[in-house]
């Protein structure tokens, strides 16, 4: 799901444009958070996050209370380590590799930011003799998490939208949340991405892909944390309606040049910056708010800067009815039709989809974000096995309000066994292929996601001892089953410790927790007093 809306304006899951006008709404991408029509503030002012606002709305947080960004300096002491031969011995070893290779009382060596060898512990101890040793028992290692599709500062949303959902009959409403979000300044917004960061560093995410407007705000304290990250910026033209709303398309041109010219702009700025780590793609942001000539400037786009692009697809039934009325064809038909449609496009949601679009995305080779959690959450659910036959890599994506890669992981495992009606397919070893190897490759990185010589040194370490793993007799099964986020104990990005031993080396972790509550409290209680008639959810914080 995607908060589609102008935050802190409107009420844009209301049906009809009357709700609409009334709020001024023209859509702003922001991705859930500030919105993204105009150029963001400054990526210094952003990097600081000290300097006081000039103007303060009341109840808002100051910007002197707020947590600094995480330094990069972190990271650059991980990188005179990352010299060093690490060896992680004596350890289970889930390989992720074509055969699900579990290595046994195993070792694996990091050299360089890459996998330099795995083997028996005694084997690799004789052959890296001057490596620093790390005692993997009672751990296991696993590739470490690629999140398909997120959006890091819908935590902001977090315990409101879950339970907020668009009809999935007609009258379709425009909008995905009957409350809009509340506005943030730049530097709040950074905190609320900061914690969607947290979270995912938390439960083993080592790479993800971050949908959104003005990218830039947040680029570099993402950069700060240590994780990979493809920034994929998003453009849209069409204005004064929201995603599902199937009244006329207008076009705006201005809207289109300026989402083009930030996509460059990011690419410019951050496209594989941070050693690598950072890379940029381009974003549409659905085929219902994009017109055919937007979509064929952003495939050149995507060909000119040697990009993935992604877009959300066939997310509710408000969205597959706009594009009927306004194309007179299916969403994905559309998108063939325009030229957008590749192998190299991640398609988030694809759940509200007939057979035959299934059939071209398969024929294309295109990559399918499986969100299971939100979708859980809205009651729908794509064809998972269908799109695989039919020729589509899938991987897993956490979306809206939450960055838990073993929930989504499991969630997804349990969804597809439902519908398919089958108490063994998919297996364990699928569903983690899903929310590993599966997501790197789709990001284009085939040698991430997975544990084998030469690869990526992305990879956590998952505690066994716990109650709800024990006895520990199929570690992919127990983990994918029973695992918890909690679980995980260690996360490597590019053979640098990112957490270890339970603590987050990257970020300020009780100062961002403590300054995200704060900043969500005060915003949804400014938006509450500014718009006595939005509806409270029950049992909302005073």
């Amino acid at each position: 799901m995607l908060a589609g809306m102008r935050p802190g304006r409107g009420h844009p899951g209301s049906c009809g444009r009357a709700a609409r006008a009334q709020a001024g709404a023209v859509p702003r991408g922001s991705g859930g958070c500030t919105g993204g029509e105009t150029p963001s503030r400054s990526a210094s002012m952003l990097a600081g996050m000290t300097r006081p606002c000039r103007q303060r709305a009341p109840g808002r947080v100051p910007a002197e209370s707020l947590p600094a960004a995480a330094s990069p300096a972190p990271i650059r002491a991980a990188a005179r380590e990352g010299s060093m031969t690490i060896l992680i011995q004596g350890t289970t070893i889930v390989t992720a590799d074509d055969a699900d290779a579990v290595l046994h009382d195993a070792a694996i060596a990091i050299e360089d930011g890459r996998i330099a060898a795995l083997g028996p512990t005694a084997d690799l101890r004789a052959r890296f003799p001057q490596a620093e040793a790390i005692d993997g028992r009672d751990r296991a290692v696993l590739p470490g998490f690629a999140n398909l599709h997120t959006h890091l500062g819908m935590t902001l949303a977090r315990g409101v939208f879950e339970d907020l959902s668009p009809p999935h009959r007609p009258p379709f409403c425009g909008g995905l949340s009957p409350l809009p979000l509340p506005a943030l300044s730049a530097e709040e917004h950074v905190v609320m991405c900061q914690l969607g960061a947290l979270e995912a560093i938390r439960s083993g995410t080592t790479a993800l892909l971050e949908d959104g407007a003005d990218l830039a705000r947040h680029a570099p304290a993402m950069a700060a944390t240590g994780l990979r990250m493809l920034l994929t910026e998003r453009a849209w033209d069409r204005t004064g309606a929201d995603i599902g709303d199937p009244s006329p398309f207008a076009a705006s041109e201005a809207l289109a040049e300026r989402s083009l010219g930030r996509i460059a702009a990011l690419h410019a700025a951050w496209d594989g910056k941070a050693e690598g780590r950072i890379r940029v793609g381009v974003s549409a942001w659905a085929p219902d708010m994009c017109s055919p000539g937007l979509l064929r400037r952003l495939a050149d786009l995507r060909d000119r800067l040697d990009a993935p692009a992604t877009i959300h697809l066939n997310q509710i039934w408000g969205e597959v009815a706009a594009v009927q009325a306004h194309r007179g064809m299916l969403p994905t038909e559309y998108l063939a039709e325009s030229g957008f449609l590749h192998h190299r496009l991640i398609c988030a949601h694809c759940r509200c989809m007939a057979a035959v679009e299934e059939k071209i995305l398969g024929r294309a080779g295109a990559q399918v974000s499986f969100n299971p959690a939100i979708a859980a959450r809205r009651g729908l659910s794509p064809r998972i096995s269908v799109l695989q036959a039919a020729g589509c890599r899938i991987g897993i994506g956490t979306d809206n309000m939450a960055e838990d890669m073993v929930e989504a992981m499991r969630t997804g495992l349990f969804m597809e066994r439902i519908r398919r009606e089958d108490g063994r397919d998919p297996a364990p070893e699928e569903a983690l292929r899903w929310a590993t190897r599966n997501g790197y490759a789709a990001m284009g990185m085939p040698d991430g996601g997975w544990l084998a010589p030469g690869n990526k040194a992305d990879l956590i370490l998952v505690r066994t001892d716990r109650a709800h793993l024990v006895p520990r007799l199929r570690i992919v099964s127990a983990f994918v089953h029973q695992g918890q986020a909690g679980d995980v104990d260690g996360v490597m990005v590019d053979g640098r410790w990112v957490m270890r031993d339970g603590r987050v080396l990257t970020m300020d972790e009780p100062a961002i927790i403590g300054a995200a509550d704060r900043i969500a409290r005060a915003a949804w209680s400014r938006l509450f007093a500014e718009r006595p008639d939005l509806p409270r959810p029950a049992g909302f914080a005073p």
